[in-house]
This record gives C-alpha cells, structure tokens and sequence, in this order.
C-alpha cells in the first residue's frame, strides 16, 4: 500500500516549509528502517513541499498509522520539527490518491506557479537519491516512472507545459518594473547549482549582459567558465558594487547579510559624517534560497529591496483554468491507468495459482477416469469444461 504526508506552500507556513528543507536526506533512509512493514521510502523536498511517500506492507488502517508515525518520527530526527507542530500542516493520501497527487505535483499543478518546470527535475533527483541510498521499492520506483511520464504528457499536450513560467522567472518580472535598461545593470548571481543555471537563462532572456557569479563552496570559477561570465571569490566587494543580487545556493545560514552589502549601525546622535561609495541607485535583492540565503534585516537597509520566496509567492498569477482542467484530466486518466495496471500485477500471481491448481485437479480426474475404462469422451469432456471456466480469469 502507498501513502504520501504531504506538507506544501498550501498547508503549511513558509517558516515551517523553511525548517523542513534542512537536513533531510537522511529522512527516508529513517523511514525504511522504522518497521520490518515499511518496503521502501522516497522524499521530494523542494523550496515549497516536504512530500514522503512510503510503500507499506500492511491492511490499510493498520499502515495509515505505521506510516505516518514512520515519516514524523523521521521528521523529527531529521530537521528537528516535532510531530506536533506539524498538526494540520500536512495532507495524508493513501491508496489510488498518492499516483494522482504526485502526477499532479510533477505536471506542476500544485506548484506556487503553476506549470512551473523545476519540479519535474526535483522529483526525478528524489528517485535518483532513493536509488543511492537503497530506499526505494518496486512499487514506488512505478509510481515515480509513471509521474515522469505523466509530466511530460502534460507539457506537450497542454498550454501549461508550454508556457509555464518558474519562480526564478516570475522573480525576475516581479523585478522588471524597477528596471529601466537590464543590459546596463551589474548583477551578481550567488549560487552555481541548477536553480543557478535556470536563474542565469532567465536572467539573459530579460536581456542581462553584466553578470558575475560567487559560490559559497569554491566552484564559481568552473561555473563561469561554462557559462561565459565572470566569477568573483570576495562576496562583500562585489555585492556591494552589483545592482541586482540573485541566490539561489544550498549553503547553511545568511549568505547576504547588511554587512555584506556595506550597511553600517547608525548612532542618531553622533555627527553626521562622509559615506564613502554611497550608492545613487536603489539595489534590488532576490533571495530564492530555501533556508534563506538573505538575512530578512537586508529588507530595512535605506537603499535596499528585498524579493524573497514568500512574496513572490504572493504574486503567483491566477492559474489559467483551461490548461489547467486539461491538465488534470490527463492526471487523473494517467492515475487511473496507473492502478488499473497495479491491481493486474497484483492479481497475476494468484490467476497462475489458481490455474496450476485446476490443471493439477483435472489431470487427477482424467487418471481417475482413464483407470475406469474411459474411451476418451469424459477427458474431452473435461479439458472442455475447464477451459471455458479459466477463460474468463485470464
């Protein structure tokens, strides 16, 4: 039996998405190992979901809990968030519910802007990571097979694959109306990851030429090679002369903080003195990191705008319905075919038995009559008979 707990940009708060995004690649390892019932574990964890999917083998009612009760403990071990806290931050789906849940998130239906396309990579990272560590099982490697597929039914068949816009995008439109002229602008990308990749696309789509990359881990230099920019290895020097500051890094902590961009504490009551590189253009700061990359205190800086996840996420555009009722509707045929395939496998085995066991009484029945004499009549007559009994199974 699959089941998913699913916590999302829907249900939960950005603070407590933010506290679920850390440290939790040992999550499903934690929950395969809870119980000899658990058969495997993936989880997606993405700058707006927490999602654990758990194959159990057990009666339904009796795996709901086991189930739960595995991926909160693993939670918890994990991230630190107590079961508790998680009370009404969560969806639980279960049975024929979980394939169209996770072909839903995967298509980008479920997204903060839907048809957005990052998330079909990250579900096929959290099947890759499953496969490292040894967690996942024959039927959850199904299930995230068929949603892959199903992602990509839904962008070629729908106007939401081929116009879906990704947070990284909307970032950058949310930002446009304070930009006179992008190719003028100076603009520093902090991060070297895929989301960096992506920001670094959209970023040249709006027509930036001026773009310096740093990493946190050193691998800026590689990373603007590839890309044709230029990388720098001092944060503070840089970030200070950019117009627009962009992150999107794993890294642990603030990455950006005032003190980074040159903010100093100001006394009120002591004399006013010179600024040296004062700034005559406001700085735009888009911070598209989960945890965040940004400390929030950048937001109260004079010359200062900060974008962050959660206000773009306020600005996500009304969803358009025709593509998305399309949409859904190849979702739920693809669900649907989905459990339809899994209560053949599942019924297989027994039809072979139950096959071998007729057979196994018939050729009884026929050495029976064979041994009374019979001329070949009564064995036709059985071969007969059962063959139109198992046609119907098979």
């Amino acid at each position: 039996m699959l089941l998913c707990l699913s916590a999302s940009h829907k249900t939960a708060s950005f603070d407590l998405l933010e506290r679920l995004s850390v440290h939790t690649d040992s999550v499903a390892r934690s929950i395969a190992e809870h119980s000899e019932c658990v058969q495997g574990a993936v989880v997606v964890a993405t700058c707006n979901r927490f999602e654990a999917y758990v194959d159990m083998d057990e009666p339904v009612t009796a795996a709901s809990a086991l189930g739960v009760e595995a991926a909160l403990l693993a939670v918890e071990a994990a991230t630190g968030v107590a079961a508790h806290e998680l009370d009404g931050a969560y969806e639980l789906y279960t049975g024929d519910g979980v394939a169209e849940h996770l072909f839903s998130v995967a298509s980008g239906l479920e997204s903060v802007v839907v048809g957005e396309g990052e998330i079909a990579g990250q579900v096929r990272r959290a099947l890759a990571d499953a496969h490292r560590d040894g967690t996942t099982s024959t039927e959850l490697e199904r299930l995230f097979q068929r949603a892959s597929e199903t992602q990509r039914d839904v962008k070629n068949g729908t106007a939401i694959g081929r116009a879906g816009r990704s947070l990284v995008r909307l970032g950058l439109e949310l930002a446009d109306s304070r930009i006179a002229d992008w190719s003028a602008l100076d603009v520093l990308l902090v991060g070297t990851g895929a989301y960096a990749a992506a920001t670094l696309a959209a970023l040249r789509d709006q027509g930036a030429e001026r773009i310096t990359v740093f990493s946190p881990s050193g691998r800026a230099e590689r990373f603007a090679l590839k890309h044709g920019i230029a990388q720098t290895s001092d944060l503070a020097v840089r970030a200070r002369r950019a117009d627009l500051v962009i992150t999107c890094t794993s890294a642990d902590g603030y990455v950006v903080t005032p003190a980074v961009l040159g903010a100093e504490v100001v006394d009120a009551t002591a004399p006013a003195c010179p600024v040296a590189h004062e700034r005559t253009t406001r700085r735009m700061v888009i911070d598209l990191g989960l945890p965040r990359n940004v400390d929030p205190a950048v937001a109260q800086l004079a010359d200062t705008d900060l974008l962050d996840l959660e206000t773009i996420r306020l600005h996500a555009p009304l969803e358009e319905l025709q593509a998305t009722d399309t949409a859904r509707a190849l979702v739920q045929d693809a669900a649907r075919r989905f459990t339809v395939a899994g209560e053949r496998r599942s019924v297989t085995p027994a039809v072979v038995a139950l096959r071998a066991h007729v057979f196994e009484l018939l050729e009884a029945e026929i050495a029976r009559a064979r041994a009374r004499g019979d001329d070949g009549r009564a064995e036709q007559s059985l071969r007969h008979l059962v063959g139109v009994l198992l046609h119907t199974p098979t």
